[in-house]
């Protein structure tokens, strides 16, 4: 698990994060927000489902699932995923140049927490 609770991410902000995904995980999620209880951002791709799932968290509740069936990468890839930060919504970009955006629901300006966990280990990240 990699975790940072001073990242100062601010609107108009892109974050880099490049990565390996381990030969056999089911999945793994970038997480971003306050705290691991309110998350603006959970970027979840699922390997066992072939989905990408983004969600939002609020006091530790789940919000409603958005559900992205183009997983344009695989298990042993190395990877490098690039988040941007914009006023309404997260924008993530993914290789093959493929991109899913996410509302950012609860309107924040500066996320200061960030999370990796599952199989992928981070190599390098940039804000």
């Amino acid at each position: 698990k990699f975790e940072i609770f001073n990242l100062d991410m601010k609107t108009g902000d892109t974050l880099k994060i490049k990565g390996k995904i381990s030969e056999d995980t089911d999945g793994f999620s970038i997480n971003l927000g306050c705290k691991s209880s309110d998350l603006a951002l959970h970027f979840n791709p699922r390997f066992n489902e072939s989905v990408i799932v983004c969600n939002s968290r609020c006091s530790n509740a789940w919000e409603a699932e958005h559900r992205d069936s183009h997983l344009s990468f695989s298990r042993g890839s190395s990877v490098k995923i690039v988040i941007e930060m914009l006023a309404d919504k997260f924008q993530v970009k993914l290789p093959e140049g493929h991109e899913v955006e996410f509302p950012n629901r609860h309107c924040y300006d500066k996320i200061s927490y960030m999370s990796v966990k599952g199989g992928f280990r981070v190599t390098s990240f940039k804000l």
